[in-house]
């Protein structure tokens, strides 16, 4: 039976779930989107108990945190056979691709995530590319190198600006949208010459720069039915205006006004069903959570890229607006049948500022005791999600890059991104850096 006859054939199996009580869940990983996952979840009335590894001190107050890091994967096997885990959400992309599902499905065990070959939609910048290619999902022109002095050749050919990315998983660091032809040539001798991104970095995809608008498109799919979410927007460089280095994310809002109604039908229609369609004929069909990385120009979309998780920081304010029940949709998901799936979304706006250590994302100093949680937490309308923080001797300190997602609600843009930031302001440690120009795409649209 191929793997899409097995998911349906669970489908039995998730309606039984669905009406379970008490469950048992686990979530792998301990950043914010985890935290905004435990937290969603844990407003279900169908859960007992939530399990996080390795998690972080503020998933610790609504979740049992276990010292298993999100790769060790017989760990974590472990840990759900001995515990009777009910269902298991996987957080980052390394332990998909590293092949957490095959390994829980073959045991048995109830899983949400793609498995590992549908996984390398984010595993390899060269296999995505390859597969929109073959399957007419508007993306930006392309070459795939494997020596430097081909990547060179086509920097020189094609000019800049012009975006560089490593091949394979590289925490959000590995694109470099070079404005100059020497930029470019720089980011292709870091990976492929000083390996500063391991193997990941040995192969590179050089691709035509894409002006526009960036907006984020995620979706449930089974593998055949498609459950859009909530349109939201990221901010990836480390510096207001969108300048600086890319990082993994220093803020998001939802909803996205640049994804306009006739924008999500095309969405829809032009990048998920030919993709999903597109995955199925590859012999890898696609199980999980679907996310699109578009640029938006001129009412034309084209895919910057896909990833196979939930958005960080995306997942902040899209769980902090969803009203419907979580759980029952990772279980559809999961047993492989969305049919009659819906989701229902709160109108408020939700505004995510990240609070990064300084020096992110290059280096930066751990350990810094964080002070005005209590203060920040006692807002109305405010969620502080943690993502890297430590507890040290009694007090929190920051472990991470990113450390903290500060997300506002407010009935207007206007009004959560000054609920966002009156959390921000209540909250310092030493070197603390953010953004203040999160939401503010969204003004006057």
């Amino acid at each position: 039976m191929g793997a899409q006859g097995r998911h349906k054939a669970c489908s039995y199996e998730a309606n039984i779930l669905r009406e379970k009580k008490n469950m048992k869940i686990l979530v792998v990983g301990g950043g914010g989107r985890e935290h905004a996952l435990v937290w969603k979840i844990a407003q279900s009335p169908l859960v007992e108990k939530i399990y996080c590894a390795p998690g972080n001190p503020g998933i610790a107050r609504q979740a049992e945190c276990v010292a298993i890091k999100a790769d060790d994967i017989d760990g974590l096997l472990d840990f759900a056979r001995d515990k009777a885990i009910d269902l298991t959400v996987v957080g980052p992309e390394v332990p998909l691709t590293m092949g957490i599902v095959d390994r829980f499905r073959e045991a048995g065990l109830t899983i949400f995530g793609p498995d590992a070959r549908a996984a390398r939609l984010e595993g390899s910048k060269v296999f995505c590319k390859d597969v929109m290619a073959r399957y007419g999902v508007p993306t930006a022109a392309y070459g795939t190198f494997t020596d430097r002095d081909g990547a060179v050749a086509f920097i020189r050919e094609h000019g800049a600006p012009i975006v560089v990315k490593a091949d394979g998983l590289a925490a959000g660091k590995g694109v470099v949208v070079a404005q100059s032809e020497e930029e470019a040539i720089a980011a292709v001798d870091a990976a492929m010459v000083d390996n500063v991104f391991g193997e990941a970095g040995s192969t590179v995809v050089i691709e035509e720069f894409l002006a526009g608008e960036e907006a984020s498109f995620i979706a449930f799919t089974d593998g055949e039915a498609i459950l859009p979410l909530a349109s939201s927007q990221d901010h990836k460089p480390v510096f207001d205006g969108d300048q600086g280095p890319n990082t993994g994310g220093m803020g998001a809002y939802s909803p996205a006004p640049v994804v306009t109604e006739a924008i999500h039908d095309k969405v829809v229609e032009t990048v998920l069903k030919p993709l999903v369609k597109g995955m199925a004929a590859e012999g890898c069909p696609f199980n999980g959570i679907l996310y699109a990385g578009l640029m938006i120009r001129d009412g034309e979309v084209r895919v910057l890229e896909f990833n196979v998780r939930f958005g960080d920081p995306e997942a902040q304010p899209l769980l902090a607006r969803l009203k419907s029940d979580l759980v029952p949709v990772l279980l559809a998901c999961a047993g492989g049948d969305l049919s009659g799936a819906e989701l229902q979304w709160h109108d408020k706006t939700a505004v995510c500022v990240v609070m990064a250590s300084g020096g992110y994302p290059g280096a930066f100093e751990k350990g810094l005791p964080i002070r005005g949680l209590d203060e920040a937490e006692k807002l109305d309308d405010l969620i502080v999600f943690h993502a890297g923080t430590a507890e040290k001797e009694g007090a929190i300190v920051n472990s991470g890059g990113r450390v903290l997602g500060v997300t506002g609600l407010g009935a207007t843009v206007v009004e959560a991104i000054d609920r966002a930031y009156r959390g921000v302001k209540a909250i310092d440690w030493p070197g603390v850096h953010y953004r203040t120009d999160i939401g503010k795409k969204a003004l006057g649209k």
